[in-house]
């Protein structure tokens, strides 16, 4: 086994104690079943996801779907709680202040299963790993740092090679933004149009605008507190909570392989805040020429208040 992946054993059998419960599958996860049917609880059961980052959106992400019944996931993350994680992150407590997050989520989802299978990378998806992170997995899920462009556009690359659909929900505002990706649409660096030479602040842009096309946060959120520099910007923990949600559905049509999943160039947003959704389909990705100008005002102001 690579010292990048960790396959966290099982817990050994220990006979229950007074107040405890011997587990049940079937048991615990019976109220999922007129949503979804016996069959297919089994389906997700056997199925893997892939969670980046067991931040923000990660945790609540690993939370949602082991609550589905998902039984298989590998989960990547090299950072550790600190205080500037409280208002949002799901492991993020007191006792957790300073453990490594995916030590913490890891714990937190055997809580809800404890017959999880777990392969945790604790460096993080890096270069050497992505394929190892990939192996065996039927779904990608987004919860990787919003700042981490380059990595991201490795990973989408690679999930698409093996065919995987990937689901990314962010949190912005008081809203959740959604994309899917799948062979059925755009490949990533096609829909954000991201390329090769463009400068960070560029490529930070155009993941922004192509993100949230519809922008139903824009009326409320103050982009003078996103910090480039320092790679942090306004967030709330119920739009992670939204995201979860949303992405949790879209996981169950991906997985299950029943409803309409409807892939990039569609977008999704719902803000709870303003009570407005908006669907939609970009023609054209983020070349659209409505798109181009946005990201040209967006690095326009950015500009100005750098100065």
């Amino acid at each position: 086994m690579s010292m990048d992946l960790l396959e966290i054993p099982l817990p050994s059998d220990v006979a229950p104690g007074p107040n405890e419960v011997h587990w049940d599958y079937e048991r615990a996860f019976c109220r999922n079943l007129g949503i979804i049917n016996e069959h297919e609880q089994q389906h997700l059961r056997a199925s893997r996801v892939a969670i980046v980052g067991m931040g923000g959106v990660g945790g609540v992400h690993l939370m949602t779907l082991a609550r589905l019944g998902i039984e298989r996931f590998t989960i990547a993350d090299l950072d550790t709680f600190e205080l500037a994680n409280f208002n949002r992150q799901y492991g993020a407590k007191v006792d957790a202040i300073g453990r490594p997050k995916v030590e913490v989520m890891a714990d937190e989802v055997r809580r809800i299963n404890p017959d999880t299978q777990l392969r945790v990378l604790p460096k993080g998806v890096t270069d050497d790993n992505i394929e190892l992170f990939l192996d065996g997995v039927d779904l990608l899920i987004d919860g990787i740092d919003y700042f981490a462009i380059d990595m991201r556009r490795k990973l989408y690359r690679a999930a698409a090679k093996r065919n995987i659909p990937a689901i990314m929900a962010g949190p912005v505002g008081c809203s959740a933004a959604w994309l899917v990706f799948s062979r059925d649409g755009m490949p990533f660096d096609r829909y954000f149009d991201l390329h090769d030479g463009q400068s960070e602040m560029e490529q930070l842009a155009a993941f922004t605008i192509g993100l949230a096309p519809a922008a139903l946060q824009f009326p409320y959120v103050d982009i003078s507190r996103v910090n480039i520099a320092e790679q942090y910007g306004p967030s709330v923990g119920l739009a992670c909570q939204l995201c979860a949600g949303v992405a949790g559905a879209e996981a169950l049509k991906l997985l299950l392989a029943r409803g309409t999943v409807r892939s990039v160039p569609n977008y999704a947003q719902f803000d709870a805040y303003r009570g407005k959704f908006r669907r939609g389909r970009l023609w054209g990705g983020n070349r659209h020429p409505l798109q181009r100008l946005k990201r040209w005002w967006l690095l326009r102001t950015v500009a100005r208040m750098s100065r």
